[in-house]
């Protein structure tokens, strides 16, 4: 076996990558729209704007990184990580919506 074949994340079976790949999405997106929110409150709380900058930056590598290693294991992976990105927006929408009522 040689050193190609032992870090190739593509050597995975499917029934342990797609719910890793769903679950890493679930929590990369709950990073990231929990960062949007801090974001958000920055701005109206008219808070410093380079922090508002350094989050925004920081979430949007944070996403990237993420679908990045995802898409290193496929197609498929690649979308079982945006579902649980679309999960994550979800919940925090039906969280705020509970928070706000």
């Amino acid at each position: 076996m040689d050193e190609l074949t032992m870090i190739d994340l593509a050597s995975g079976t499917v029934f342990v990558t797609l719910p890793v790949c769903f679950l890493g999405g679930i929590v990369l997106g709950y990073a990231y729209f929990r960062a949007m929110r801090a974001t958000a409150d920055l701005i109206v709380s008219r808070g410093h704007p380079l922090l508002g900058l350094a989050l925004t930056l920081g979430r949007l590598a944070l996403l990237g990184t993420g679908f990045y290693l995802a898409v290193l294991w496929g197609g498929v992976a690649l979308l079982a990580a945006l579902a649980g990105v679309l999960v994550a927006k979800a919940l925090i929408l039906r969280q705020t919506r509970r928070a706000g009522t």
